[in-house]
């Protein structure tokens, strides 16, 4: 079943005229951020193709992103470094990046979609958990594609800094080439030595 708009036209018909749907990428590699990305849709001009990032090429996926910053009434992308991530765990830095992705937005939603079950403490407004949100959610799966392609372009940039260990190619995640890049010249500092096998018990 491909992604609707029903939950957010329900919300509009309760009052909630400004609705944004956030999702995040990049919770389980060993290095890089995790980012976020919020998007309000404009019902009069839905983005066709929208999808789960995870089913969508990286052609695609490149593609609707320049649709979605074209068309939304607002986008917004919110990180948390790799640093932050060691100090305050994956889960607390993936809420504040969701955090500064709807501060960043152009707009204040009334109210907020958020894909999976752990809805953020301190949101501006009142908001919703979905799971497997990007599926179900147009603006959800909008905001998966942004936080995504987003995501992978500062993997690509991070890889120009150090290219011995291939981050354009797996963004970080616990590849065997990656694992191996690792083994040979250690951690760099975007990687996360909290998480195993950097973990130094």
């Amino acid at each position: 079943m491909a992604p609707h708009f029903r939950f957010e036209r329900k919300l509009a018909r309760d009052g909630f005229q400004i609705i944004a749907g956030v999702d995040e990428a990049g919770r389980g590699p060993l290095a890089g951020p995790v980012a976020a990305a919020a998007v309000v849709l404009d019902p009069r001009k839905l983005p066709k193709g929208l999808d789960d990032s995870k089913k969508l090429t990286p052609e695609a996926r490149e593609e609707l992103a320049e649709i979605i910053f074209a068309s939304a009434i607002a986008v917004g992308v919110g990180f948390a470094p790799s640093g932050e991530i060691d100090r305050i765990n994956i889960r607390q830095a993936t809420h504040e990046a969701m955090r500064r992705a709807l501060r960043a937005l152009s707009v204040r939603p009334a109210h907020v979609l958020i894909d999976g079950n752990d809805l953020p403490e301190r949101l501006a407004c009142p908001g919703m958990t979905i799971v497997k949100g990007d599926e179900l959610s147009l603006s959800i799966a909008a905001a998966s594609i942004i936080a995504k392609v987003t995501r992978d372009r500062m993997m690509r940039r991070l890889d120009q800094c150090h290219p011995a260990y291939g981050f354009a190619r797996h963004a970080g995640y616990g590849t065997k080439q990656h694992l191996e890049a690792i083994t040979q010249h250690g951690p760099c500092e975007f990687h996360r030595i909290t998480f195993a096998p950097l973990r130094v018990a």
